[in-house]
């Protein structure tokens, strides 16, 4: 596995635990998961792989610190990098914009030379709309820790199996 970094936006601690469950089961160390808060174009230059995770808040809203990351990240030459995403949401209470923050991330860094893995398909879950499905799938790997926690840690285990083979 190339040098790979987890970057996550998290106002409940939520993001931040599942961003930890990731390093761990990918033997990412600690110094290498990154609050979206502290990061820097310069941050990211270093890796070849940039795991990326956003919770869902208001009407499908970014994560409040990921607006500036997301413009940071914009900054940062992304040219040949792998980046898989992944994001929390409440598909009961905002079934409308589940996890809908990971698709603004999508649209912000699509551009940009990257090249993105992880896509995982909407079977099995239980939503009415969100702007991280492109093409029938979402975008990266979506989560519900609310209502759906009981199903965290499988999904979390098939994704990592399916993207570590492009990291």
């Amino acid at each position: 596995m190339d040098k790979t970094c987890i970057i996550y936006g998290s106002s409940t601690g939520t993001c931040q635990a599942i961003a930890e469950k990731i390093a761990g089961k990918l033997g990412v160390g600690s110094a290498d998961v990154y609050d979206v808060a502290n990061i820097s174009a310069e941050t990211v230059g270093g890796y070849a792989n940039l795991l990326l995770g956003t919770s869902t808040w208001g009407a499908g809203e970014l994560q409040d610190d990921w607006y500036d990351g997301l413009e940071k990240l914009k900054g940062a030459d992304l040219q040949g990098k792998t980046v898989a995403l992944f994001g929390c949401g409440d598909s009961e209470s905002y079934g409308d914009t589940f996890c809908s923050a990971m698709g603004e991330i999508y649209d912000g860094l699509k551009d940009s030379g990257a090249k993105f893995v992880g896509a995982v398909p909407t079977d099995g879950y239980t939503f009415d709309d969100s702007a991280a499905v492109v093409d029938g799938q979402f975008v990266g790997l979506a989560l519900d820790d609310v209502n759906e926690d009981d199903k965290t840690d499988e999904r979390i285990g098939a994704w990592i199996e399916a993207i570590k083979g492009s990291l």
